[in-house]
C-alpha cells in the first residue's frame, strides 16, 4: 500500500557517488505540476552533527549543528551487546574512538565479516553500553579537519535517546522544533547477530512519543528490506538511501541482482514510493562528475522522484576543496575551503528539498540567501 507524504518533508540520505546514469536524460526545471512541495523551504540535515567542526555523533556535534540552525541532526545507529542503540557511524569503532589505546579492552579486537566485506577492529556489538561509555570519541578524519582533533579525547559516545534529549532542550531553548534523522547501519548484519536494529529503535521512538506520521523524525537505510518491513510496523516517515554504485546488502543476500542505479530509475522509484517517503540520494547520481571530477549535466532523479511524490535530500555537502567538484575549488590545498556555496546554489536550483551538510551553517546561510 502506498504511503503518503507528511507536511513535514522527508530528510533522505543521498546516492553515493558515481557516474551519470546513462538512461537518465538531462534536467527540466521542476513545475507545481510536478512537485507539490516545490514552494517549500528545503530543511538543513546536521550530517552526523556538525561534524566539521567537531568529531561526528557526539553530543556537541549535534548541539552545534542545532545552534547553527540546522532542521535535523542525523544518527546513524549500531548496537551495543545488551541491545542499546548508540551513534557511531560504523559497528567497527577504532577510527572514532580510542579503544585501540586501551589496554583492557585488547583482546576485542576481532576479524569479522560486514555485509559481505572481511573488517578487522574492535566492534559495538562487543561492548557492553557500560564499558561504551568509558570510551571517548576522536575526531575520524584527523588529516582533513585537523582543528577537530583538540576535542578528541572529550566526548562520550551518545545513546539514541540522549541524542533525543538534546533535541528537545535544544529545541525548547530556541522556540523549535529540531527533528532526528535516524539510520539503521548494517542490518542484516545486526538481525544475523540476534541483534536486530528495528525493535529498539521503535520501542524509543514509541517511549518518546515520535512514532506518529507527524513526528519529526526520517527513519532511513541503505537496504530496502528493513524499511519495507518498517513500513508496515509504523507511521514514521521512511528514505531510501541510494548509492550510485553497488546494490542494497540485502538484495545481494537474496540474489536480488537489481542496483542502485536502477532503484534511481523511473521504474525503480515507482517501487520505492510504495514503502518508502522519500529518497537519500548521492550528489553525483542528481549531477554526475567526469573522471577529473568537474560537473557535468545534471540528470531527472529529482523531477523523477517527485512525480512519484518522493522527497529527494542529498549528501553529502562539505567545504573542503577535496570533496567539491573542480568547478567550485578554490586554490590547491585539498583540505582549503572552495566555493560550498555555489555548490548548494545549483543542487538547490534543481529542486532538492533537503540538503546533509557536515557544515550546516554553510546551508543554512545559503538558503537565506536565495
Amino acid at each position: 500500500m502506498r504511503r503518503t507524504l507528511s507536511t513535514l518533508g522527508v530528510a533522505g540520505v543521498l546516492l553515493a557517488a558515481a557516474v551519470a546514469l546513462p538512461t537518465i536524460a538531462a534536467a527540466e526545471p521542476a513545475t507545481n505540476a510536478d512537485h507539490s512541495r516545490a514552494n517549500d523551504r528545503p530543511i538543513v540535515i546536521g550530517h552526523r552533527g556538525a561534524s566539521g567542526y567537531r568529531p561526528e555523533h557526539t553530543l556537541e556535534a549535534y548541539r552545534l549543528a542545532i545552534r547553527m540552525g540546522a532542521d535535523y541532526i542525523e544518527p546513524d545507529l549500531v548496537s551495543t551487546s545488551d541491545g542499546v542503540l548508540v551513534a557511531r557511524h560504523e559497528n567497527e569503532i577504532s577510527g572514532t574512538t580510542d579503544v585501540s589505546t586501551r589496554p583492557e579492552f585488547a583482546s576485542r579486537k576481532a576479524t569479522k565479516t560486514i555485509d559481505g566485506v572481511a573488517v578487522t577492529g574492535w566492534f559495538t556489538e562487543d561492548f557492553t553500553l557500560a564499558e561504551l561509555k568509558t570510551l571517548r570519541a576522536k575526531e575520524r578524519l584527523p588529516q582533513v579537519r585537523v582543528a577537530n582533533t583538540a576535542f578528541d579525547g572529550r566526548f562520550e559516545v551518545p545513546t539514541l535517546q540522549e541524542v533525543i534529549d538534546l533535541a528537545r532542550t535544544e529545541g525548547r531553548a530556541r522556540g523549535r522544533t529540531i527533528g532526528i534523522y535516524p539510520e539503521t547501519k548494517h542490518p542484516s548484519y545486526f538481525a544475523s547477530i540476534r541483534l536486530p536494529l528495528e525493535e529498539p529503535l521503535l520501542r524509543v521512538l514509541r517511549q518518546n512519543k515520535l512514532d506518529r506520521k507527524n513526528s519529526p523524525v526520517f527513519i532511513q537505510s541503505f537496504e530496502t528490506a528493513n524499511l519495507r518491513r518498517l513500513s508496515r510496523l509504523t507511521d514514521v516517515k521512511l528514505v531510501q538511501l541510494l548509492d550510485a554504485t553497488g546494490r542494497p546488502y540485502d538484495f545481494t543476500a537474496a540474489g536480488d541482482t537489481r542496483t542502485y542505479q536502477e532503484l534511481a530509475t523511473p521504474a525503480g522509484l515507482k517501487w520505492i514510493a510504495g514503502y518508502a517517503d522519500g529518497i537519500g540520494a548521492n550528489k553525483n547520481l542528481i549531477v554526475p562528475r567526469n573522471a577529473a571530477g568537474a560537473l557535468l549535466a545534471p540528470t531527472t532523479v529529482v523531477r523523477d522522484a517527485h512525480r512519484e511524490h518522493l522527497l529527494v535530500h542529498s549528501w553529502t555537502f562539505r567545504a573542503e576543496n577535496q570533496f567539491l567538484p573542480v568547478d567550485f575549488r578554490i586554490g590547491t590545498d585539498p583540505n582549503a575551503r572552495g566555493d560550498i556555496t555555489a555548490e548548494y546554489e545549483l543542487f538547490l536550483g534543481l529542486g532538492l528539498d533537503g540538503v546533509f551538510s557536515d557544515h550546516p551553517d554553510t546551508a543554512v546561510a545559503a538558503l537565506a540567501g536565495r
